[in-house]
């Protein structure tokens, strides 16, 4: 537990300190950032001492605060329609077989199918629980930390019922809004399996991932992303009836554009948290534990990539330039990763590896998931040139020095990834910098760049993430062990997952 907290601890005081000396600009209080089409008149609002972040997924129009009555009808417009259907296609593309093989062909050969199974059961599982209750509580009003169960079952969700985006007037199909994001709840949880990989029960990381799900990963979302949409916003007066039913990190000002926080930080400590909890594998530091298959691991990093345009210019909503802005981001952010990862390696180790071009791949993509639709493409390719070398250093050093076995490095890439981009998206939205400004839906137009209060936001949104999901992985985690065990015995774990907890074998030499 002490090494733990110790842990934790370095986390904070890596986002305190980069918080504290970056760009130090001043100006207005933030309020909302981009998304604004031609078309669209964008009324804005300011927020009182703190910036007030729109730009992330959103709730139906149903729950909107009372605004300007519409003489007919919004329809959802067919070419954003077709945007979001294909980027929750390419979001599920990430999961199954993305995260799969990329989580594989890092394991031992004998816990391969283990691997492929565990992701596979996590997504379905988390997909209908989503249905169940995990849309309504996530996007649904009930109080800034857990919204209520009025959709669920997804009760009165019909064909015809919409979901607002970030534009005046513009609105999507909320079945559309409804299965985007649960790719994003049931890729998470998988996440975290690469930190206990080769030596958890398979009947005890499907209990532990309901419970996480339920407890770290719904409030999460609610607290970062739930909020009453632009409709509802047209003067001071109706923006604090929306600050007052949104999310309670949104009504901050956090800005988290696809899941810095929400996705990456949750599963990465969570990972962490596990790690220490079901213990190092066996032979751990004197046997070789290196990966099966680089090749798979190099073709479920490309497949990541590649869904990845889903995961951050999806979560735009919208078919415009922002989603474009978002997927140009996502690409040169991952390309400045990679080549910083290797180089960094050539460096250090005298050769570049392909395990390490793609660490730095997803190091890259996990940091940009925050800052794409709110930054420059100068901006991108600075954070994904400066995350790799601190990832590194913590999947590299870090990790032995503290003596934890975080099998396929979660916590060093998702956590620590996540955690710099969170911090680099306040410093980088700056429109002195390149970046987007954060929108002000009451004067609108781009609020002024302050940048205490967008820095203080972020750091809110961060500490948040840690303690949320650190509090209930370790008590998700006890209850599970006393219930069922965590751990499997040691002839299983010599064996392998893939005979003893499944009764196959993923090759038959």
């Amino acid at each position: 537990m002490k090494k733990i907290l110790s842990i934790l601890a370095l986390v904070s005081a890596l986002g305190f300190g980069l918080s504290s000396n970056t760009f130090a600009e001043d100006a207005a209080p933030a309020a909302e950032a981009t998304v604004v089409e031609t078309t669209v008149v964008a009324t804005t609002v300011v927020a009182a001492p703190e910036a007030v972040a729109v730009l992330a997924p959103v709730a139906s129009t149903e729950a909107a605060a009372p605004a300007a009555a519409v003489a007919a009808p919004l329809v959802p417009n067919k070419g954003d329609t077709a945007w979001m259907l294909i980027a929750t296609v390419l979001v599920t593309l990430m999961a199954i077989p993305g995260l799969g093989l990329f989580y594989g062909g890092l394991v031992r050969q004998k816990n391969m199918l283990s691997v492929l199974m565990q992701t596979f059961m996590i997504f379905s599982l988390m997909g209908v629980l989503w249905a169940i209750y995990g849309y309504s509580v996530a996007f649904t009003g009930g109080n800034p930390y857990f919204g209520g169960l009025a959709k669920a079952f997804l009760l009165g969700i019909t064909p015809d019922s919409v979901g607002a985006t970030f534009s005046k007037g513009v609105v999507i199909p909320e079945l559309v809004f409804v299965a985007f994001q649960l790719t994003f709840a049931a890729i998470t949880p998988a996440l975290i399996i690469g930190a206990f990989a080769e030596r958890m029960k398979f009947s005890a990381i499907l209990v532990f991932m309901v419970l996480w799900f339920t407890f770290a990963y719904l409030p999460m979302a609610h607290m970062v992303w739930y909020w009453d949409g632009p409709d509802a916003i047209t003067d001071a007066k109706s923006l604090e009836t929306v600050m007052a039913n949104a999310g309670w990190l949104w009504a901050k000002g956090a800005l988290d554009f696809a899941g810095g926080t929400v996705v990456h930080i949750n599963a990465g400590v969570a990972g962490l948290v596990a790690a220490f909890m079901v213990g190092k594998r066996i032979g751990y530091g004197k046997e070789s534990m290196a990966p099966h298959s680089l090749t798979l691991t190099m073709v479920g990093a490309a497949l990541l990539w590649v869904g990845w345009f889903g995961f951050n210019a999806g979560s735009n909503l919208e078919a415009n330039g922002y989603a474009a802005l978002a997927l140009v981001n996502t690409m040169i952010a991952a390309g400045a990763a990679t080549l910083s990862w290797a180089f960094a390696e050539w460096l250090l180790k005298g050769k570049p590896s392909m395990l390490g071009a793609a660490s730095g791949a997803v190091a890259g993509l996990v940091a940009i998931t925050p800052a794409c639709g709110f930054v420059g493409p100068m901006g991108a390719i600075i954070i994904g040139l400066l995350v790799s070398p601190i990832c590194y250093f913590m999947v590299a050093k870090a990790k032995y020095a503290l003596g934890y076995d975080d099998a396929l490095d979660v916590f060093g890439v998702h956590a620590i990834g996540g955690i710099f981009g969170a911090l680099a998206t306040g410093v980088f939205v700056n429109p002195a910098l390149g970046g987007m400004g954060v929108y002000d839906y009451v004067a609108n137009k781009v609020g002024e760049y302050n940048f205490a209060a967008q820095m203080t936001a972020q750091v809110y949104a961060v500490v948040t993430a840690v303690v949320v999901s650190a509090v209930v992985s370790f008590i998700a985690l006890k209850i599970v062990d006393v219930l069922i065990g965590l751990r499997v015995s040691e002839e299983s774990e010599r064996e392998g997952l893939d005979t003893t907890e499944h009764g196959e074998r993923a090759y038959h030499n």
